[in-house]
């Protein structure tokens, strides 16, 4: 496969293709994240799309999954995507889905129709950030969007038959706002009931407006303790029936993994034994 620049995907796809669809971030001002800052936002031409989607039936003889870059690949038309899922489902019979990230932007710009004519077409998830549900968080990192603003996109993919996958960034809110946080987060999910919540732990990158931030003392970063603290209060507030609930990227301090609600009394317990030290990582671990 070629691709430009760095290459960002969800722990879940893992083993699936990856290929370009646009390049970069659609909003790419967000204060904690690097990600695509090597690369401006492109639609990439559909014709190397094709190439690439024709080189790797070529090379690989099970393709299951597909994952269509970069960070916000739903910003393409809907008669492209629909080329493109055409041209997926038609080289590899055997692919059982086809995912993407999606933005609040991408989303709400998608009408109804639209989104459900990619399902039906083959799409059968996005992937979202949160990052916060308190608008005082959103502000300040130039997220671009406040929290209602996320949850009726959430909620509209979810009328439109698309599985959602919501992701939010623990230690996103300071000492300062913790608390609000934890507990608007926790809200912003139970409004949106995706299917799967994913939380990250905050790490600072160079170069960002955070991490000048941090250097100059107007955010201080929690410890492994107070992000655990956070958690607590957070699934204290999560109801959010049926969500797979995962916290186990690089970036966390502890490893969760459940089914809310049913699941919501263990990973309180496993939350209060992290906070004695039991199964925490080690901060050198930590990776995004």
């Amino acid at each position: 496969m070629r691709y430009k620049g760095k290459v960002y995907r969800p722990p879940s796809e893992a083993y699936s293709l990856i290929v370009q669809v646009t390049y970069g971030c659609s909003h790419n001002r967000c204060a904690f994240c690097d990600m695509y800052n090597d690369k401006h936002f492109a639609m990439r031409p559909m014709e190397e799309i094709r190439e690439d989607f024709e080189m790797a039936r070529r090379v690989y003889r099970n393709v299951n999954r597909v994952f269509l870059a970069d960070g916000d690949a739903l910003m393409r038309k809907t008669d492209d995507l629909i080329q493109i899922l055409g041209l997926i489902y038609g080289l590899f019979p055997e692919c059982e889905r086809v995912t993407c990230y999606a933005s609040p932007t991408s989303i709400q710009i998608k009408t109804g129709e639209e989104l459900l004519l990619l399902r039906e077409n083959g799409l059968k998830m996005v992937y979202m950030g949160l990052e916060s549900g308190c608008d005082e968080v959103l502000l300040r990192m130039n997220k671009g969007h406040t929290a209602a603003q996320i949850i009726e996109a959430g909620q509209k993919a979810r009328r439109s038959g698309l599985q959602l996958s919501v992701t939010a960034i623990s230690g996103l809110g300071s000492r300062e706002l913790w608390q609000e946080h934890a507990i608007q987060t926790a809200r912003a999910f139970n409004a949106m009931n995706p299917e799967y919540i994913g939380l990250l732990t905050l790490m600072v990158e160079p170069g960002t407006p955070l991490e000048k931030w941090v250097r100059e003392g107007s955010f201080c970063v929690l410890d492994a303790v107070e992000v655990l603290r956070e958690m607590e209060l957070f699934l204290q507030h999560i109801d959010s029936p049926g969500s797979v609930f995962r916290m186990n990227h690089a970036s966390n301090y502890l490893t969760l993994k459940g089914t809310l609600n049913q699941d919501r009394e263990r990973l309180l317990q496993q939350v209060r034994q992290g906070l004695t030290g039991y199964g925490l990582r080690d901060e050198f671990m930590r990776a995004l």
